[in-house]
């Protein structure tokens, strides 16, 4: 088990004790630092404030992870730590987000054109058939193939 592999079994065992799931974990080299960041989240819509993580969840999975990992000294030396959430304008990675964010207001980008167009904007609709529905302004919805689409992220809505 390399280290990465390491520090994300030990974050998902202390995020899932605070009814937190792991969206990601990276270690990137910037400005000549290593950056470990650890990106929670909660599950369900995330359609309020309080179904979002928060700067509490972050400071409480910060430090509780950040201990175990000085603890196992799997902290390369002068790594910065981060526990963040998704944002509000997160990536939408799996079928299970765009069923879980069906509501929301989205852009997605495909990887083959789909009614001539690759990049679409509108309200998600959910999943059917392998497909992602988003129902454009003006009401028309598009069938996005699930396996075509590139990227995809949540508008922020004000």
């Amino acid at each position: 088990m390399t280290p990465l592999e390491r520090i994300q079994e030990i974050a998902t065992r202390v995020a899932g004790s605070h009814g937190l799931e792991i969206f990601d974990v990276t270690m990137r080299r910037e400005g000549g630092r290593q950056v470990l960041r650890v990106v929670i989240d909660k599950p369900g819509p995330a359609a309020t404030p309080d179904d979002s993580v928060s700067i509490g969840d972050c400071e409480v999975v910060s430090t509780e992870l950040g201990t175990i990992l000085e603890v196992e000294e799997l902290l390369p030396e002068g790594c910065t730590f981060e526990v963040s959430s998704p944002g509000l304008d997160r990536p939408l990675r799996a079928a299970g987000d765009y069923q879980r964010f069906a509501g929301r207001l989205a852009k997605i980008v495909m990887a083959a054109p789909v009614d001539r167009q690759t990049a679409f904007a509108g309200r998600l609709r959910g999943i059917e058939d392998d497909a992602v529905l988003l129902e454009a302004q003006g009401g028309k919805l598009h069938r996005l193939p699930l396996a075509q689409i590139s990227r995809g992220r949540l508008e922020v809505e004000f």
